[in-house]
């Protein structure tokens, strides 16, 4: 329904008023939203109340308290694990740059199609399987002792580089599978439309899949730079003073745990934004496909 609104020069659309059925049916819903937090404060507060009074009550819990919880050693800490935290950014700066590179021309070679094309599918599918299923923990040992040993240089190779090495070489291949998963999830009308209009198929590849794919599997490629953003902190093991070193270094001084919780809060601190937006756009996403699957 429209109307022509005096002085306004232009057609507006006037809306019928509010049933009193559908203000009933508002007011409904704000009362069950308001009763929702209720209730959920309350089971948080009562859930956070025993959960305390087990650990205060337990029998070790001084012990405990001296051992992980020194609030002097706490603040002593706080300047030393946020100066190695500064490494564990600059190695993910570059680390994710490298993922990203890498896993999109993995997953492109694995999107190849063609019986001249096997080799790179196959070399790209052996990438992948290989360091899929191989610990982290072994890369960073294997790049980080196993580089250095084959003697190419006869500078000290940084601790830097071989940390992000080995980040780039594990990570890419979950990124690349993840990306190829989405490459596969595009409908294939997209790809043949694309060609029809004279794309090559790195055109459509880059013009028309990949910014389809990547929207699609963009929940799940959060995840793994958050898995990664906490893998960082292994690189300590190599010798780099990150944020897990320089707790250790302290923990070796003092006796005292409370370092090591510094730095884990530390990383929590840098993941929970990351987190959170894994959770928002996967609400948002799942929300996008439910649009008319509502009765």
């Amino acid at each position: 329904m429209s109307s022509t609104q005096p002085g306004g020069g232009q057609d507006a659309l006037v809306l019928p008023p509010t049933s009193e059925l559908e203000l009933d049916r508002r007011l409904y819903r704000r009362r069950q939203t308001g009763r929702s937090i209720l209730i959920s404060a309350g089971s948080t507060l009562v859930f956070a109340v025993v959960v305390w009074q087990v650990l205060v009550r337990s029998p070790g819990w001084a012990v405990t308290q001296q051992t992980f919880f020194d609030p002097t050693l706490f603040a002593q800490a706080i300047p030393l694990v946020a100066g190695g935290m500064l490494l564990n950014l600059e190695i993910l700066f570059f680390s994710v740059i490298g993922v990203a590179l890498l896993a999109v021309i993995l997953a492109g070679m694995r999107s190849l199609r063609g019986p001249v094309l096997f080799p790179l599918r196959f070399l790209a599918a052996a990438y992948t399987d290989l360091f899929r299923g191989t610990p982290f923990l072994i890369v960073l040992y294997l790049v980080g002792f196993g580089i250095p040993a084959l003697g190419f240089t006869d500078q000290i190779i940084p601790v830097e580089l071989l940390g992000g090495v080995a980040l780039v070489l594990t990570y890419s291949s979950y990124v690349a599978e993840v990306l190829r998963a989405g490459i596969e999830a595009v409908h294939p009308s997209q790809r043949l439309a694309a060609r029809s209009l004279g794309l090559s198929h790195y055109g459509t590849l880059r013009l028309v899949v990949l910014p389809q794919a990547i929207r699609k599997v963009t929940p799940a490629l959060m995840n793994d730079f958050v898995s990664m953003q906490k893998d960082v902190g292994l690189v300590s093991i190599l010798g780099g003073i990150d944020a897990v070193r320089s707790a250790q270094d302290l923990v070796s001084l003092t006796y005292n745990y409370t370092p090591y919780v510094v730095a884990g809060l530390a990383f929590v601190v840098l993941s929970w934004p990351f987190i959170r937006l894994t959770d928002w756009l996967t609400a948002r996403q799942q929300a996008r496909e439910q649009i008319g699957g509502l009765v």
